[in-house]
């Protein structure tokens, strides 16, 4: 895949590889783990050196159930730590978040490379000009509600083209304010406002998507369909399950993986393309 930067671009035969480094306190997998910067940035370094195309650095949880935090919370948790990991790593990093400030601050003040916005940039009423004029990659996620309603009782009578007509809504307005086209990457949020055979159905028809002729970024690490899948409660004991979905999202068109254990994931894909 070909990833456009703000400026030049990232090619890459394999899906780039995109570690979760959650500066928060109630992640659903990690939580508090990394939230002092000292440790986030040891987990950011071992993430690089384990074949991290992306950091991917958020400070505000979004599990199921939760609540945003203030503007001044969530600048104040990610700003260090994503500056210091551009200074002391060869990663890309992005700024998981749904705050124009927060994004705009990121890219300008830490060097941050692609906004990742759970909303798809619809919390937030500038972030598809601040997008636009900082001139990095956003990713569009679908997502059902917020993250504090997702999971009261989603529905849908087809997941895909539900999903598929949202992404060319998105698509629409991001480009109506002036966000480039090959900017835009998609992710259709594995896990947020999906029931189990929604997240199935995503995994095993990620082609469908490939329409948009648009990167895909998959997010499935250690979710809790997993472990309806496999049987593992504990989030956190979850990576082979998500290695084995990884690899089928692959199969069927991911472009970009995010995920919280790199080395399984990028060990996974050396074997995989091998015997492939």
């Amino acid at each position: 895949m070909k990833l456009y930067l703000r400026n030049g671009f990232l090619e890459k035969d394999d899906p780039l590889i995109m570690g979760i480094l959650n500066v928060t306190p109630d992640s659903f997998s990690d939580a508090g783990k990394f939230f002092t910067p000292e440790a986030a940035l040891n987990h950011a370094r071992a993430m690089a050196d384990a074949g991290a195309d992306i950091i991917d650095v958020g400070g505000e949880s979004t599990r199921p159930g939760s609540r945003p935090v203030g503007l001044d919370e969530e600048i104040d948790r990610v700003l260090p730590v994503i500056a210091r990991i551009k200074e002391e790593t060869g990663a890309l990093v992005s700024v998981d978040t749904s705050k124009e400030e927060v994004a705009r601050q990121a890219v300008e003040e830490g060097g941050a490379d692609i906004i990742n916005d759970i909303s798809a940039l619809r919390f937030s009423e500038r972030m598809a000009a601040v997008a636009a004029e900082l001139d990095v990659p956003v990713v569009l996620m679908h997502i059902q509600g917020t993250p504090e309603t997702m999971q009261r009782a989603p529905a849908y009578a087809d997941v895909i083209a539900e999903i598929s007509d949202y992404f060319q809504e998105r698509i629409d307005y991001a480009q109506g304010r002036g966000v480039k086209r090959e900017k835009i990457i998609l992710d259709p949020g594995i896990g947020f406002g999906k029931r189990l055979e929604d997240n199935v159905a995503i995994v095993r028809q990620l082609r469908r998507f490939a329409a948009f002729e648009l990167p895909l970024l998959v997010g499935l690490s250690r979710k809790s369909f997993l472990g309806l899948l496999g049987g593992e409660k504990s989030a956190e004991r979850r990576d082979a399950e998500t290695v084995a979905a990884n690899l089928v999202a692959v199969r069927n068109g991911a472009a970009i993986l995010r995920v919280h254990d790199v080395a399984a994931t990028v060990k996974a894909l050396k074997v995989w393309r091998a015997l492939n």
